[in-house]
């Protein structure tokens, strides 16, 4: 069944030859088969998680939130988790907010080790395991950062698989960032108290997900950690737009994105205010592997759009098993809105965005009008995967992956790596312990400069 679904990954071959995919499906074939008479779950899932991560797709793995087999939900819920948040800056692990009770770990300090192993040596193990496109790290690395914003984080669960707490306690080395070093035990803790320690906005609520405000200066700030709409009761749109209408009328708007890995395309109605005429902000070429699902696999998949099974049907014959998409779910150009935002707009991006956010992130750089600062993005310029999924489920081991269908190509030959911003301003460990936004300071002044302040009247 896995060799019918890689038979239609768009990406499969976009980073391994034949032999590469053929040598892989070997290794996992012997690992799995060898996990499974065990009965170790566990075992099944690593070895499916380490196969995906071969194919370097950023949309394949076994996500935490589709899992419906109770003993695969069971791997997720471990009293093992490390009780505060962190940020990888390069190897090393760097708090963000202490969650121990101990007040020993205050932001800015460096965790050197966990339980006598190095952070670095931390972050070697669990790499392997972590989703990205290509060969772009500073995703995976974002990815394994932990900071209240998921309720299953990817750390916990693959640091609870691969390298679990004795006694559950968690025997930490660290360097404050007055430079003292000291040690200490702290509990480890399950997902119940991880999830207690959460401030965002819930997917199904129907509470703004997304914060607005003027600085003193002038400038106005929208902060969106996250696009994914589709549980959400939630008028985001009508909420933009009139954050959009006030933001018109300040000195110019920050648009922070850091912590946005994708979702829907939220960021179109803010693109549509800004540009004079039709923007294609994807400029990927669409394929796909089939035109029907296989047979071998249709059992074993689910999706929220049945049209999605016969997705090729109507595409053109692109030749060498490819297909191109029937002309009705080729994407719209976005048009010009009659509302116009004209001040001037800066977009802070990073590591974290690469799925829409990474497409928004394509666009707005395409439209001329958005400055970018930050750090590269995830995502991947050589193109990703995505647009539609077979949730398919291992009919042994009751493990369900997410199964890109859709192929984003680039028209001529790009870089392994996410997009650069116009300005480098990258996060750093002493940022974080005095507490300052050195990116939103710059985009801040920038804008200001740029700007004069409207009159009203």
């Amino acid at each position: 069944m896995l060799r019918a679904a890689m038979a239609i990954h768009p990406g499969l071959h976009r980073y391994l030859s034949p032999g590469d995919v053929a040598r892989h499906l070997a290794a996992f074939e012997r690992d799995y088969a060898a996990g499974a008479r065990a009965g170790s779950c566990e075992r099944c899932f690593l070895v499916l998680s380490r196969f995906l991560t071969t194919i370097r797709c950023g949309h394949s793995y076994p996500n935490f939130f589709n899992q419906r087999d109770p003993a695969v939900k069971a791997l997720f819920d471990r009293p093992t988790r490390l009780p505060f948040d962190f940020e990888w800056i390069g190897r090393s692990m760097v708090v963000t907010a202490d969650h121990s009770g101990t007040g020993a770990l205050p932001r800015g300090s460096h965790i050197l080790s966990v339980d006598g192993r190095g952070a670095g040596d931390i972050l070697d193990a669990l790499m392997p395991y972590t989703r990205a496109d290509g060969h772009n790290d500073g995703k995976r690395r974002s990815l394994l950062g932990v900071r209240g914003a998921e309720d299953i984080e990817y750390f916990d669960v693959f640091q609870g698989l691969l390298l679990p707490p004795k006694g559950g306690v968690r025997r930490l080395s660290v360097r404050r960032p007055d430079g003292r070093e000291r040690r200490l035990e702290v509990p480890a803790i399950g997902i119940a108290a991880r999830q207690a320690t959460m401030t965002r906005v819930r997917e199904d609520s129907d509470a703004p997900r997304w914060t607005y405000w003027v600085r003193p200066d002038g400038v106005a700030v929208l902060d969106m950690p996250g696009w994914a709409m589709w549980n959400s009761k939630w008028d985001w749109r009508r909420w933009l737009s009139d954050r959009l209408d006030d933001a018109a009328t300040t000195r110019g708007l920050v648009i922070d994105l850091r912590r946005n890995e994708g979702g829907d395309d939220c960021g179109d109605p803010i693109l549509a205010r800004l540009i004079e005429r039709d923007l294609v902000g994807w400029t990927f070429e669409t394929k796909v592997r089939f035109r029907e699902v296989p047979a071998a696999l249709a059992p074993h998949v689910s999706t929220w759009d049945n049209r999605f099974r016969r997705l090729g049907v109507g595409g053109t014959d692109l030749g060498d098993g490819w297909y191109g998409l029937p002309e009705r779910e080729n994407q719209l150009p976005i048009r010009p809105d009659a509302k116009r935002l004209g001040v001037p707009v800066a977009a802070l991006i990073g590591p974290a965005n690469s799925s829409a956010t990474f497409g928004f992130i394509n666009a707005a750089r395409a439209s001329g009008r958005i400055r970018l600062l930050g750090e590269a993005t995830g995502g991947n310029r050589r193109g990703i995967n995505g647009g539609g999924f077979f949730f398919t489920t291992l009919p042994g081991s009751g493990i369900e992956f997410d199964l890109p269908l859709i192929g984003y190509f680039p028209s001529t030959p790009q870089p392994d790596a996410g997009i650069e911003p116009d300005v480098r301003i990258p996060l750093t460990a002493d940022a974080i312990a005095a507490g300052t936004d050195p990116a939103l300071e710059a985009a801040a002044t920038w804008l200001a400069e740029r700007s004069v302040r409207p009159h009203s009247g």
